[in-house]
């Protein structure tokens, strides 16, 4: 469990600190140059990464139940996550009316992932990954909407060829995960 815990402080950390340490951000920014910094970002990000799902694999092997969800929970995660990937589709795909919307579609899609998960799992590691993820989404989602603010900034204004497109490519994106992807990836079968 320590190498899950180790690897969510790593990467949470790392993307946690333009909303807990904007200035510090600024003057390491300044101090490294862009590039540097995007280099030193990303080998943290790369290895909390790594720690996370090591982490996870070993803490599933010695899995400490907490609850035993209900078959529907199951299913509907499955709704969540569709909505999930659609919401990241809509960070990526110009013009659709969520981004226009939300700002950040993708933090967004991260609250439903990890929500949707939460419900569906039991298990003390999955409470430890998926409860991380929903804080630390729902926080930088509410920092990001008051930079925004305080920004002025505005987002395109949505067409419905940017929907359409955001909702095909998400739910497409969505299928293919979870019917071979999920299994292949993370040895559970959520359509099984």
């Amino acid at each position: 469990m320590l190498l899950l815990i180790l690897g969510l402080v790593m990467f949470l950390g790392v993307h946690s600190i333009r909303l807990v340490a904007s200035d510090w951000r600024s003057r390491q920014l300044a101090r490294l140059g862009e590039k540097r910094w995007k280099a030193l970002y990303a080998l943290v990000s790369v290895i909390g990464f790594v720690l996370i799902v090591w982490g996870f694999g070993i803490a599933r092997q010695h899995a400490v139940p907490l609850y035993v969800p209900p078959l529907w929970l199951r299913h509907l995660n499955a709704l969540f996550t569709v909505l999930a990937f659609v919401l990241v589709a809509a960070a990526y795909v110009p013009r659709n009316h969520l981004k226009a919307n939300l700002g950040h579609p993708m933090l967004a899609g991260v609250k439903c992932w990890a929500f949707g998960h939460l419900l569906a799992t039991g298990m003390l590691h999955d409470l430890l990954l998926f409860g991380a993820f929903l804080l630390w989404a729902i926080a930088a989602f509410v920092g990001a909407r008051r930079r925004d603010r305080t920004a002025g900034v505005t987002y395109p204004a949505g067409t419905a060829r940017g929907d359409l497109v955001t909702v095909v490519a998400g739910v497409a994106s969505w299928a293919v995960f979870a019917w071979w992807l999920h299994g292949w990836l993370i040895g559970v079968n959520p359509m099984g």
